[in-house]
């Protein structure tokens, strides 16, 4: 049995996540002109638009275990530069770059490389990976990871994120995220990767702070640097807060990084607070965590039954493991108190992502006093079965009979939670669905957020769940738009049942022929054939409410697929902007030069934003060919005799 078969085993059809829109491609660009119809908003003058992805480069073996989730990080983007003897014409510009980390730069100069150094997400959640098998998987890579370090590598692999799951903008660094490392800035708008960012400074840069910056120093440090690949920046402090997941107690840290170029006016000139990797109390086991909620003063950390845990492989169980009879955990806690949590337990659920959290206050009505509530809204699931189909495998039959209070049917929809701080049992007031539409990768005009926003724009699916089946890809075909602000006040006025209940129980298509004015949900389906991927807000200057402005979307038409469902060379995506306000017109397209497959998370990143970069001393770049360091310019029977040997386990591992 050759290596395709062996990692193919069982696998009767293509993996869906590797094929049609969803392939990687090896093809990058540098700044390149492209045409368009419609009219660009001058309002993107000078912006740039970018989004994130997984694109493996070692893709050879197309029967392997693959997950949506894995892949070296490709950053695709477009930026609006300006043009015209006058600066006011608008000439958008194409451009992808992979993220140089230090996983790629090893797989590009490794010769004989044919599957990612890294194991696939699909073999850790896989019910049928064995305990060998797994531990063969990571044994593999920590060999890969010494022989890095050894002579004759050309890239030591020192972190091993591979950068691509988002991207997103804080105090003069544009930053590529993914929680298994420090986030690496990248340089806009030609996408060059400058280096890992630790808090304090990024490499690459010119002189900033010393110091040593997330993680700290000892054994664990490097855990410890671990960071969400959803950091959140405070529009009015310009505060960036994340948090850190690591495999030992205390399992979740948490760290505040103010902004030190350009702090905002809107706060008095206090001294800024700097807490880097704090302890979180009360987290009790290794936990997949990728998103919280950040209001302007308060956090809320979730702690749901979806474990990462290596310790897992003991109770024989997958290293991602999901416990439907198992409770989900949101700890609360003042900004800068991560001590200080409140717990609050219900029904298990996932929540890969947050929409908004910001708080209220209302008279206590013992007391008299103002008491304060956190709300959040977050794209629910009710089990963890896109985990699964994302790596084309079959969601696991629970091991114990869940409870009937625990069983609701498979659905992603944005929920309302609210977490009363005021009363002497830590209890949720309020948790359900504002609409019975599927909703994920939420978004909010980024002013907005952590206050009592409006309006969540989002993805959705109209002819299945986020959790699809087995052999088949999430395709998004709907952008969606809620006024949540009236969704929470009907839900509010005449609450739906707890936990299982909606407030708006319409289906996309019931609310697609809505001719009602004023509905609260406004819904643009994609045309036939036509996908789309997350969106994102660009306000409009002088806009007339929190809603006036654009959405930009990667589009591709799926009629370039040929008898295969596979892209060939000419296909092409498009970037669409579409007028958030009606949700109907779409006022220009930009026809890209090449494709960009369906990816995770991006970033409008503004004029200003792009021109207030910090400067950079150096760029990562790849090794020249025919460079590996040898001894001496005479080649040496000893080194020959190890560069065999090297070549030897190089091809055992490949």
């Amino acid at each position: 049995m050759d290596v395709a078969d062996e990692q193919g085993r069982g696998r009767k059809h293509v993996h869906p996540y590797l094929t049609g829109n969803f392939a990687p491609i090896q093809q990058i660009q540098p700044l390149t002109p492209c045409t368009y119809t419609g009219r660009i908003p001058h309002e993107l003058a000078g912006g740039q638009y970018v989004r994130n992805g997984g694109n493996p480069v070692t893709n050879e073996v197309l029967g392997r275990d693959a997950h949506w989730f894995d892949g070296d990080g490709m950053l695709s983007g477009v930026s609006f530069r300006k043009s015209g003897d006058r600066g006011t014409d608008i000439q958008p510009e194409f451009v992808n770059q992979y993220i140089l980390t230090d996983v790629y730069l090893s797989s590009r100069t490794s010769k004989y490389l044919t599957t990612p150094i890294l194991p696939s997400i699909a073999t850790l959640v896989n019910p049928l990976s064995s305990l060998v098998r797994i531990t063969l998987c990571i044994f593999r890579t920590l060999l890969l990871v010494l022989l890095s370090h050894l002579p004759g590598s050309e890239q030591a692999i020192k972190k091993i994120s591979v950068a691509n799951t988002a991207i997103m903008y804080h105090d003069g660094r544009a930053l590529a995220t993914c929680e298994s490392g420090p986030p690496m800035r990248i340089a806009l708008p030609g996408l060059e990767t400058v280096g890992w960012y630790n808090g304090k400074r990024a490499e690459g840069e010119c002189a900033s702070e010393a110091g040593s910056g997330f993680g700290g120093d000892g054994i664990l440090g490097f855990m410890k640097e671990w960071t969400t690949a959803h950091p959140r920046v405070d529009p009015v402090t310009s505060e960036l807060i994340s948090f850190h997941s690591t495999f030992a107690p205390p399992y979740i840290h948490y760290s505040i990084v103010p902004a030190t170029q350009n702090r905002s006016s809107k706060v008095p000139s206090l001294d800024p607070v700097r807490l880097l990797t704090a302890p979180v109390a009360g987290i009790f086991s290794a936990k997949m965590m990728h998103d919280f909620g950040v209001s302007r003063r308060y956090t809320v950390i979730m702690d749901l039954p979806l474990s990462l845990d290596p310790l897992n492989l003991v109770k024989n169980r997958p290293v991602v493991s999901y416990d439907p009879t198992a409770r989900s955990r949101f700890g609360v806690f003042p900004r800068y108190q991560p001590d200080n949590v409140r717990w609050f337990e219900t029904n298990p659920c996932c929540i890969f992502h947050t929409a908004n959290s910001w708080e209220s206050t209302e008279p206590n009505s013992k007391s008299g006093n103002q008491a304060t509530t956190v709300n959040m809204l977050a794209c629910r699931l009710t089990s963890a079965s896109l985990v699964f189909s994302a790596g084309d495998i079959a969601a696991p039959i629970p091991c114990a009979e869940i409870p009937i209070e625990n069983q609701e049917t498979d659905q992603c929809r944005l929920y309302y939670y609210q977490f009363p701080l005021d009363t002497d049992t830590a209890s949720i007031r309020h948790q359900w669905a504002l609409s019975a539409v599927p909703f994920e990768f939420p978004s909010l005009r980024e002013s907005e957020s952590m206050a009592a926003a409006k309006f969540i724009y989002g993805c959705s699916v109209s002819d299945s769940s986020f959790g699809a089946a087995l052999g088949r890809a999430v395709k998004i075909d709907s952008l969606v738009k809620m006024n949540v602000e009236e969704l929470i006040s009907r839900g509010l006025r005449n609450p739906p049942v707890q936990i299982k209940g909606c407030v708006d129980v319409r289906s996309v298509t019931e609310i697609l022929s809505s001719e009602e004015k004023d509905d609260p949900i406004r819904i643009f389906k994609m045309p036939p054939g036509w996908y789309a991927q997350e969106s994102r807000f660009v306000p409009r200057e002088a806009g007339t409410s929190e809603d006036d402005g654009w959405l930009v979307s990667y589009v591709f038409d799926e009629s370039q697929l040929d008898s295969n469902e596979e892209c060939g060379p000419s296909a092409r995506s498009e970037l669409w902007i579409i007028d958030a306000k009606n949700m109907t017109d779409v006022v220009a397209k930009i026809q890209l030069p090449q494709r960009v497959p369906y990816g995770l998370h991006g970033s409008w990143f503004s004029e200003d934003e792009i021109r207030n970069q910090r400067p950079v001393e150096s760029f990562r770049s790849l090794p020249l060919a025919n460079t590996l360091t040898t001894p001496s310019s005479k080649v040496s029977y000893g080194w020959k005799l190890w560069m065999g040997l090297r070549k030897s386990i190089e091809q055992f591992l490949s």
